[in-house]
């Protein structure tokens, strides 16, 4: 077996080195339909981490039960117990927050990210290592969900949870807060963590490898 990364590596990388939205690319149905403000960013994310860590400690708890010519259905059953606790509550304590997410609270059971990590890691790890990786893995996808939705929420609506920034005259970019404007926002995001890590990835290199070109040109 191989060695285990230690749990503050395990919690770290989905935070940023795996980002599940801006590196890996999951979870997008959520990211782009919900995020229209601070608040449902920050909402839909906090679900998220309910359901992924609950749901990673069943699968690594049960791991050695848990037949695996039916693992994916009992991790399903596990997750969907998880959002069911989430949807009751959320919908007793802030029914105008559950009428805003609508039915992607439901839709959390089928959400990629939440069922991948399941089968890559909670099912192949003890409980701490597991545990760690839900977390930062979760946080790294609420944390995506905010920046999108404060992006989306300041152009579209001059606000930031509900508190005014730019004063009466600011015209608000309503087409932020509408679908567009959470591919726009995403794609924007996107393009600077690409550009981020290029940056990273050429830094101390010599400016003709950075250019594509041979570090010693040809002699003729």
């Amino acid at each position: 077996m191989a060695k285990e990364k230690p749990i503050s590596e395990e919690f770290i990388k989905g935070l940023w080195k795996e980002n599940p939205v801006f590196v890996a690319v999951l979870g997008l149905c959520p990211a782009l339909a919900v995020t229209n403000s601070f608040i449902n960013g920050l909402a839909m994310g906090l679900c998220t981490v309910f359901v992924l860590v609950g749901s990673s400690l069943l699968v690594s708890l049960l791991r050695n039960l848990i037949p695996k010519p039916v693992r994916i259905s009992i991790y399903i059953i596990i997750i969907a117990s998880f959002v069911t606790v989430v949807d009751f509550s959320l919908k007793a304590l802030f029914p105008l927050l559950h009428k805003d997410l609508g039915a992607f609270i439901a839709l959390i059971v089928v959400n990629c990210l939440i069922l991948g990590r399941q089968e890559a890691f909670a099912s192949k790890h003890s409980l701490l290592p597991s545990l760690a990786d839900a977390a930062g893995m979760a946080g790294g996808f609420t944390l995506a969900l905010v920046m999108i939705g404060s992006v989306r929420e300041i152009l579209g609506s001059g606000t930031l949870m509900g508190f005014s920034l730019f004063g009466e005259n600011f015209e608000p970019w309503v087409i932020m807060i509408l679908p567009p404007g959470g591919f726009f926002t995403l794609g924007g995001l996107l393009l600077l963590m690409a550009t981020m890590q290029k940056r990273k990835q050429n830094k101390g290199q010599p400016q003709a490898v950075r250019d594509g070109l041979p570090e010693e040109p040809w002699v003729v």
